[in-house]
């Protein structure tokens, strides 16, 4: 058994509801077949009041052992440091998070304030947020660059806004059937599992993108990457090989892919004319290109694209 502990920071409880519709497995399947005992969480747990403190100063104690403590929602640092614009149970949050992460086994973040921040990070920034162990793209965080868990990990990040529910269930059964080990991240602490192919991968406008065919809201078809700021060539997440509800994904539903998986996200830090529109260079080069492209390698392949299509669209047109 596998003892979990769910705190929230400054949040908008969507991971938490993305939580509660997994199906591979689900929130029931988790602690009736995997040994997952939810200590508490924010929104499900019966404990209120001094009954909550006094859970968390168990397992800070070592009376309760805490083997995985989920963090949810911004690292509220502000302000000037002192945590109060996020207190709880008569204490800042981060001085909780601070103390239950020395003991915890394992540490994991769920979504993108936790993980680097995300909205509430944008500058100005006046809340002094920060994600556990990542601010944006810089490594440190909260819980500062060097931090290993008892577990011997440093904090799990599974991004996203919100985190798919599979994501976040699958990860824990890892950690309570002890396959942890199993589970390789990249340098962004995200499992390899989850965060290796791109949101491109599955697309069900893929071929619209190599054929340079644009896409548009409110039509179907077409490649939303040019004109609609979709960010699915340079985001790594399995949204089109995991479908979301078994059912589709955001690029399927032919919305564009935010690259809310990155620590960039949001990206461009939400500057005025950013947000479904593909930022370009003379009005037709676009600035950001799929990773692993050279700039002008991409522009001429994308010009050839454009005015050729591809090979299997030049082979129709010649039949």
């Amino acid at each position: 058994m596998a003892n979990v502990l769910w705190l929230q920071g400054g949040a908008c409880s969507g991971n938490t509801m993305s939580f509660l519709n997994a199906e591979e497995p689900t929130v029931v399947e988790l602690v009736v077949d995997f040994g997952i005992n939810i200590l508490w969480h924010p929104t499900c747990g019966l404990e209120i009041g001094h009954q909550v403190s006094d859970l968390m100063k168990d397992c800070i104690s070592g009376k309760i052992q805490l083997d995985i403590l989920v963090f949810e929602g911004t690292l509220i640092e502000g302000p000037n440091g002192t945590g109060t614009m996020n207190n709880f149970c008569d204490r800042p949050m981060k001085d909780w998070v601070k103390e239950l992460s020395k003991v915890a086994a394992y540490v994991v973040a769920i979504g993108d304030c936790a993980t680097w921040g995300g909205i509430p990070a944008v500058p100005p920034n006046p809340s002094e947020s920060t994600g556990l162990q990542f601010l944006k793209k810089q490594k440190g965080g909260y819980l500062g660059a060097n931090y290993i868990s008892k577990g011997g990990l440093p904090v799990i990040n599974i991004p996203g806004c919100p985190a798919h529910p599979d994501w976040i269930t699958q990860i824990l059964v890892a950690i309570s059937t002890g396959r942890i080990a199993d589970v390789q991240v990249d340098a962004f602490h995200r499992p390899t599992t989850f965060f290796s192919d791109f949101v491109q991968t599955g697309c069900t406008n893929a071929r619209a993108f190599s054929e340079k065919v644009d896409g548009h809201f409110g039509q179907r078809g077409g490649c939303l990457f040019y004109e609609v700021g979709c960010r699915g060539p340079m985001t790594h997440a399995s949204c089109n090989r995991i479908l979301w509800n078994r059912h589709s994904s955001k690029t399927r539903a032919n919305h564009p892919c935010l690259g809310c998986t990155e620590p960039g996200f949001p990206h461009h830090d939400l500057m005025k004319g950013s947000i479904f529109k593909t930022m370009k260079y003379l009005g037709f080069l676009p600035k950001e290109v799929p990773v692993g492209d050279n700039k002008l390698s991409y522009y001429f392949k994308a010009g050839v694209g454009k005015i050729l299509g591809s090979p299997a669209k030049i082979f129709e047109t010649t039949k």
